[in-house]
């Protein structure tokens, strides 16, 4: 991703089509690495794409996905307050769902259906 971010930041700069090199020193100016495989990889997928093409195509293909929960939780009405859980219910609460993620991976890792 930050092979990705760079690139971006370059294009955003006014360079239309970033080198290797361009990346590299965009990742260096903030102290990350720069993996060669990766920025290799995504000037190669990107050579001769307009890039607001595909972050226009990018968008109409995020609108599609179904982000799920709308407004499930509400804000408390003004002049109240609400309780805050205490912090052994936080822990629980935060035990049973990394119990349930253990066994959802489990599950798929070994193709069980629920």
């Amino acid at each position: 991703m930050k092979v990705v971010a760079a690139y971006m930041l370059a294009v955003m700069g006014g360079n239309a089509s970033p080198s290797a090199d361009d990346v590299k020193k965009i990742l260096g100016s903030v102290g990350a690495e720069a993996d060669d495989i990766k920025i290799e990889l995504l000037l190669s997928q990107l050579k001769g794409k307009d890039i607001t093409e595909l972050v226009a195509s990018g968008r109409e293909k995020l609108a599609s996905v179904p982000t799920g929960g709308s407004a499930a939780v509400a804000a408390p009405a003004a002049g109240t307050t609400a309780a805050a859980p205490s912090p052994a219910e936080e822990k629980k609460e935060e035990k049973v769902e990394e119990e349930e993620e253990e066994d959802d991976f489990i599950d798929n890792l070994f193709g069980k259906d629920d």
